[in-house]
């Protein structure tokens, strides 16, 4: 803390509850309700069981492999239910963690204090899986919106440019008629790659002037979400909810980890907590009011977008919820729907926009942190003298975002996230009881109620959504930490603070 306050790597203090609440929506909207939502309720679909596709449960569950990943369906709805529990449960270590250490890094930072240095990393490496490929998965959604604006404008340019080179459930028109098989196809996603570049651009002008725009884009984009909720109600086909679960508790649990790392922006709200007025009030208010907020917004979509559609038709789509406005309206011929897609096309850009805003602003936060504690090279931690931001920290964070986003599809990019997502979780409650053993007369500006109780139940919790995850997800998070321990004892381990003592 005494290091945050030196003039040479200070950040300017310029935000308040209503601008960190408006960060936080920024990044759980925007992503999830209206690219991820797809996957959660559709799930990816396969013919053959493998055993690296199927998720953990599953297989311990039916004693092997398990052909796909189940879709939540309608029950998504109930997942957002145990999402938000879940949420709700880490939201309150996060508050009472960042209330103490009120530093750039969020989850680094907490674990550095509570659980030592190795964790430390670990975490940090972990955070920069989970920051980069969220803001890639979103990436991805974005072009797919995109693409659907350009149609509604009657522009249509060729596809190769407008989507993944990988594509694993091919790309289909409206009809279904295959553009590209499955697989790989020489193309890259043009407005994945410039929309990261072009808001790395923005970050590194400065803190203030992100919180400003973003405020503006969330507004906006809750205004398109209500639109698309009460139009839509009058579409809905109550036979569409039969079967309400179509594949059980494994498909909601399944639903839930898929859309769980959408929800995330409680914690790039704790990120920011070294450039707020006021952390220790804050930050909890900006965490609480953000899960309130989100948890309302998703389940109103959720529900809406399986009333008006067959859950089972928004498998791999990257825009469900405005390509379920297009179909309607098409079927139907309605002015109303045309006029509403086009309303939720440009909230949806909009809100995606401000989620990788929060996202990349959340990930050079993490770089700049972990430069600064000596355990990546000092460039991190150089703050531009004129903005005052993490720049190099930034722009690396931005490149290394914007090219894969040009790369890969939606679903494959979230799964990452969310494992990193949930394992960061499950060391900040960790950190809590920790902490509050090791130094019980500290001052907490928030504390968590209830004891150890909260804590222990976010931990079993977010391990029980880990297990919906697919065991390819386990061993691709698996190799990124072995990657990060090499890196620390041959590296950052020579040259940190510990080391020179």
């Amino acid at each position: 803390m005494d290091e945050s306050e030196r003039p040479e790597t200070a950040l300017k203090k310029t935000l308040g509850p209503v601008s960190l609440t408006a960060l936080g929506i920024g990044a759980v909207i925007g992503s999830g309700i209206f690219t991820v939502i797809g996957t959660a309720i559709a799930g990816n679909p396969a013919t053959t069981a493998t055993f690296w596709d199927s998720p953990v449960i599953d297989f311990v569950l039916h004693h092997g492999a398990v052909a796909g990943r189940p879709g939540a369906g309608p029950a998504l709805a109930i997942s957002m239910i145990l999402v938000a529990i879940v949420c709700c449960f880490t939201g309150l270590c996060y508050a009472e963690l960042s209330s103490m250490i009120p530093i750039a890094g969020s989850a680094y930072t907490y674990t550095y204090a509570t659980l030592g240095e190795l964790i430390a990393w670990i975490i940090g490496w972990d955070l920069i899986l989970e920051y980069a490929f969220s803001n890639m998965s979103v990436s991805v959604g974005f072009a797919a919106h995109v693409v659907d604006l350009l149609d509604w404008m009657g522009f249509h340019f060729h596809p190769k440019w407008l989507s993944p080179a990988y594509l694993p459930l091919g790309l289909q028109d409206l009809q279904g008629h295959d553009i590209y098989k499955a697989g790989w196809h020489f193309g890259f996603n043009i407005p994945a790659f410039l929309i990261v570049i072009i808001l790395t651009m923005i970050l590194v002008r400065g803190i203030r002037e992100s919180a400003k725009t973003n405020n503006i884009m969330v507004l906006v984009k809750i205004a398109a979400i209500l639109i698309f909720v009460f139009a839509g109600i009058s579409f809905i086909h109550p036979g569409n909810y039969h079967p309400f679960s179509p594949n059980g508790w494994p498909g909601v649990l399944a639903g839930g980890s898929i859309i769980f790392f959408t929800y995330i922006g409680f914690d790039s709200v704790s990120t920011a907590s070294e450039e707020c007025r006021q952390p220790q009030r804050d930050v909890p208010i900006g965490i609480i009011a953000t899960l309130i907020v989100c948890t309302i917004l998703y389940i109103g979509v959720a529900l809406v977008l399986t009333g008006m559609v067959p859950w089972s038709s928004v498998a791999g789509d990257a825009a469900p919820v405005v390509n379920a406005l297009k179909r309607l309206s098409t079927d139907t011929h309605s002015t109303k729907l045309h006029i509403v897609r086009l309303i939720v096309l440009l909230g949806a850009l909009v809100g995606m926009i401000s989620s990788i805003l929060v996202f990349q602003l959340g990930q050079a936060r993490v770089w700049f942190a972990m430069s600064r504690d000596r355990l990546l090279p000092d460039i991190f931690s150089k703050v531009h003298p004129r903005y005052r931001t993490p720049a190099f920290a930034t722009w690396v964070a931005g490149i290394l975002v914007a090219i894969p986003a040009g790369l890969f599809d939606v679903g494959t990019l979230a799964e990452l996230s969310n494992i990193g997502t949930l394992f960061a979780f499950v060391l900040v409650s960790i950190g809590v009881v920790v902490l509050r053993r090791r130094q019980p007369e500290r001052y907490r500006g928030f504390r968590v109620p209830g004891g150890p109780i909260i804590p222990t139940l976010s931990v079993l919790f977010c391990v029980l959504l880990m297990t919906g995850l697919p065991i390819r997800t386990w061993e691709r998070f698996f190799v990124w930490l072995i990657i990060g321990l090499f890196v620390y004892f041959f590296y950052s381990r020579k040259r940190s603070e510990f080391a020179q003592s």
